[in-house]
């Protein structure tokens, strides 16, 4: 017996031995599969809100990825970190995740058009992207974005938050950090049975016209969203959050009672305030306006729940353009784009609402302080540039401003506060100071009296213009006037699309993109909103390093395995030649 068994594990049988227990193995990885995610920031962990929704899906999910074909390495990186990522979901439930990768110009099956024309027609924006080749250039439209489709439900997915879409290496971390939220958020809202209700408040003023067209197109995809006056009607029981954008007129006691019990009753409060008249249309006929308070009669409501849209305007270099007369007769002058420091691009924070988005697009934007307030935490979502200013009221506002270059010296503050992310439990404006006559009619509605919230959140933006759009007529004057995106300038949103055709780089604005996130970060489940706080470390070689040590390493990678296999294959010859010596 025992030279049986040591005849086994002579040399002479170690290749069965080996090819037995490298069959054993993968015959075990097969039943049993793991992996170790030794990451620092758990890059390939899916989170817990993620393995719940996974789990709880009833039918299949189909996910068409339409970034297939030939790519610069910026978007091969992409869909290679896109495929890694839909390999965890398949993984995590292989029965109802299926996914595959498609061309956008293949032909959809039965049907006389290709995916890139569906795509269009759903809302994604192409990308047409020129790249040098040694034969010439090269023409792609890429989309990179994702369709799911649950039940015969549809919808897509951006793989490439942020409007920049220059791929730069930051671009691209970011995107892949926000891959998991971006499509755990789509599956969570087409698998739930609930739609959230978005009140949009009236009857202060509050725009109704084609300026909110593009904002109801964008919220009626995916909410119950519609206008109320709530000057004279209870705000709805089912509101999930109230929509206040660019009142005019003076808010009574009532109003503001309606408003702090929906807050303290856990509503979720999105406000767009202008705290002073300030309008573009007032130069239209002079050269000069006053901006001056609107006394929105908001202040004290704000006040405690921790914030103040201050009576003042942010100015800053970083800023859109509008048309200016620069020469020329009175017949025919001649007008030329120039920077308007009161149309400020503003700044996202890196929050986990605003994280990856572009530059946002304000015009005659407040200032906003905040407030002590027990129990209530603040953090800014937009900030304006590091050459920014504020004047304040009340503030002259002429076209003459931009005849000279402004001073530079003027314009040192950096980061000042226009939008504001507020969480906590907020206490009533009417504590201890509400009359007999507030609490019968709150009676009369079946109400009672709160003086403090549950733990709730509200967003606070001071510019009422952020999320309203322009007309322009795209076929030349005299046609049928179109509306364009929220934030977009109307005075430069064609010159911007021309730019992009022609390959240029331009300054695009996320206005709706902020829209989204905002009411997605106050209506979602906070399971889902924690996966925007991924964070993927950004791990680059130190490039004078790589040029000083490049011959160095290339000779340890490529040299040295070769001459350790020679020197280990000649160490073993001559173990051989002296145990076989005669």
């Amino acid at each position: 017996m025992r030279k049986t068994i040591d005849h086994i594990l002579s040399a002479k049988y170690w290749w069965l031995i080996l090819i037995v227990a490298l069959l054993g193995f993968n015959y075990l990885a097969s039943v049993f599969h793991t992996r170790l995610d030794l990451t620092g920031e758990k890059r390939y962990t899916l989170s817990k809100g993620t393995k719940t929704i996974l789990s709880e899906l009833e039918n299949n999910v189909q996910i068409d990825v339409f970034l297939k074909g030939e790519f610069p390495s910026g978007f091969r990186k992409l869909a290679n970190s896109t495929d890694e990522f839909l390999r965890l979901l398949k993984e995590r439930n292989s029965s109802k995740i299926h996914y595959r990768f498609i061309s956008p110009s293949d032909k959809m099956p039965g049907a006389n058009k290709s995916y890139g024309d569906t795509l269009v027609s759903m809302g994604a924006i192409p990308i047409n992207l020129t790249v040098q080749k040694k034969e010439g250039e090269s023409t792609n439209i890429i989309f990179p974005v994702a369709l799911i489709t649950i039940d015969g439900k549809q919808s897509l997915v951006n793989l490439l938050p942020g409007a920049n879409r220059q791929m730069s290496q930051q671009e691209l971390n970011t995107a892949e950090a926000l891959m998991e939220y971006q499509f755990v958020k789509t599956l969570d809202k087409m698998t739930s049975k609930e739609t959230p209700a978005i009140v949009y408040a009236t009857g202060n003023g509050e725009p109704t016209d084609y300026r909110v067209m593009d904002m109801e197109q964008t919220l009626t995809k995916e909410y119950r969203f519609g206008p109320f006056d709530i000057s004279s009607n209870p705000i709805p029981a089912e509101a999930n959050v109230l929509m206040i954008v660019k009142p005019t007129s003076q808010f009574s006691e009532s109003e503001k009672l309606k408003i702090d019990q929906f807050v303290m009753r856990g509503g979720k409060l999105l406000c767009f305030i202008d705290n002073l008249y300030a309008e573009r249309d007032s130069l239209a006929y002079k050269p000069e306006t006053v901006a001056y308070d609107r006394n929105l009669n908001l202040t004290d409501l704000f006040f405690r729940y921790g914030f103040r849209i201050n009576t003042d305007l942010v100015m800053d270099l970083q800023c859109d353009m509008i048309p200016f007369i620069v020469g020329g007769t009175s017949d025919n002058p001649q007008m030329e784009l120039l920077r308007w420091n009161y149309y400020p691009f503003l700044t996202p924070t890196n929050n986990q609402i605003t994280r990856g988005l572009g530059y946002i697009n304000a015009r005659f934007a407040n200032s906003i302080d905040t407030i002590k307030a027990d129990g209530v935490k603040k953090e800014p979502l937009l900030v304006t540039s590091p050459n920014s200013r504020i004047i304040s009221t009340p503030a002259l506002i002429s076209l003459n401003e931009n005849k000279n270059v402004p001073e530079d010296e003027n314009f040192r503050k950096n980061a000042i506060p226009v939008a504001m992310l507020l969480e906590g439990r907020f206490t009533s404006l009417y504590r201890n100071r509400i009359t007999q006559s507030q609490r019968d009619t709150l009676s009369s509605q079946g109400l009672g009296f709160k003086d403090a919230s549950p733990d709730n959140k509200m967003i606070i933006v001071a510019d009422g213009d952020m999320v309203l759009n322009d007309l322009i007529a795209p076929n030349g004057p005299g046609s049928a006037p179109e509306p364009i995106p929220m934030g977009w300038n109307k005075y430069t949103y064609s010159e911007y699309m021309q730019q992009t055709e022609r390959g240029k780089w331009f300054i695009p604005v996320a206005n709706r993109d902020f829209l989204l996130n905002c009411i997605e970060y106050l209506v979602s489940n906070p399971a889902i909103s924690e996966t925007r706080n991924k964070d993927i470390v950004l791990r680059l070689l130190d490039s004078k390093k790589v040029n000083a040590q490049k011959s160095t390493w290339q000779f340890i990678n490529i040299l040295c395995p070769v001459l350790l296999v020679v020197l280990l294959g000649g160490i073993y010859q001559q173990i051989r030649r002296k145990k076989y010596a005669s």
